[in-house]
């Protein structure tokens, strides 16, 4: 019995494309403890988790922030990070132009995209005193 190549043809392109299908980005979630001071020229620094396909994995936070940054908070943040296809892909640097203020405490929440394209959306609560308009950094690495 001989398959004519045009269905041949035809079954390579369905496996191909059942292939490539099978490569799509997945979806976790990560919290993070971020606190941070400065005065013209801010830092920050933390740690946290993402929970990955059932497992989880260590974060470590560090930052700088440039324009105008006065005191000191901690800031809570929750949410999902979407676009990654291993726990790896979080790791990179996040950019950020923002402005904020906190007195006692507030309510945060941010869309960050690294170099990789993982997306971070997040969202949670600050304390402290802080005010901020500026330009930052967040880069996060795995433990």
């Amino acid at each position: 019995m001989t398959i004519s190549s045009a269905v041949r043809a035809a079954l390579v392109a369905l496996v191909a494309l059942a292939g490539i299908s099978s490569v799509r980005a997945d979806e976790g979630y990560v919290t993070l403890t971020i606190y941070k001071a400065g005065w013209i020229i801010g830092g920050s620094g933390g740690s946290g988790v993402l929970n990955f396909h059932g497992r989880t994995y260590g974060l470590s936070t560090g930052g700088l922030d440039y324009g105008l940054v006065f005191g000191g908070s901690k800031t809570v943040l929750r949410g999902r990070v979407s676009n990654i296809n291993r726990p790896s892909d979080v790791a990179g640097v996040y950019g950020a132009a923002g402005a904020g203020l906190a007195v006692g405490g507030g309510a945060r929440a941010i869309v960050l995209t690294n170099q990789k394209g993982a997306v971070l959306e997040l969202s949670g609560h600050q304390v402290g005193l802080m005010a901020n308009v500026d330009l930052s950094g967040l880069a996060i690495t795995l433990r």
